[in-house]
């Protein structure tokens, strides 16, 4: 992927939004609202979606073929994802499909934005959770490299809850601002 202007093709982008609560998420709902307007992506509400758990696998395989770089939005939940997004990759990113001899997701982009509820300095060595978020991190980007995506740096809004309005709402802008400037080559 580059953001070489003389490229033409936008890819399509798919944001799985995984949040157990959204209705009192105040970084997540913002963000989620911004990049909204954009034609070329598609947000798609896991929990709205699959209260019950129960999901379709084969529907979400067609959903993952039809874009090209695949975004994981969700608060940090213990170190990790929240649970229904864990079962989505656990069932969906099987064996023989994202995995195997063969990947029907080689060459698509994998990029986690995350919210914390810690500031940045907790995520460190000396810090309060002992490891930076990149180390905690490692299982998403080695499922990444599993099926044989491009794992790109993840964004991250630290201390989610406690900055001020106008922070979080720079930080929508910088996530819609890096979505619509997305081009590949072709």
């Amino acid at each position: 992927m580059t953001k070489d202007p003389s490229c033409t093709h936008q890819p399509n982008v798919l944001v799985i939004y995984a949040h157990p609560d959204p209705d009192h998420s105040v970084a997540n709902k913002g963000m989620i609202e911004r990049i909204s307007t954009l034609s070329h992506v598609t947000v798609f509400d896991l929990y709205a979606t699959y209260p019950d758990f129960f999901i379709d696998v084969h529907q979400e395989h067609q959903r993952l073929l039809e874009h090209d770089v695949i975004v994981f939005q969700h608060p940090l939940y213990l170190y990790s994802c929240p649970a229904l997004l864990k079962e989505w990759m656990d069932t969906v990113l099987g064996k023989g499909f994202a995995f195997g001899p063969e990947s029907a997701l080689q060459g698509k982009y994998w990029r986690s934005v995350i919210t914390a509820g810690g500031q940045q300095d907790a995520f460190t060595e000396q810090g309060y959770n002992r490891y930076s978020l990149n180390e905690l991190l490692q299982p998403f980007e080695l499922t990444a490299a599993l099926c044989r995506m491009h794992w790109l740096d993840p964004l991250v809004l630290y201390w989610a809850r406690n900055i001020s309005a106008e922070e979080r709402q720079q930080h929508a802008e910088r996530y819609f601002l890096w979505l619509k400037g997305l081009v590949t080559n072709g």
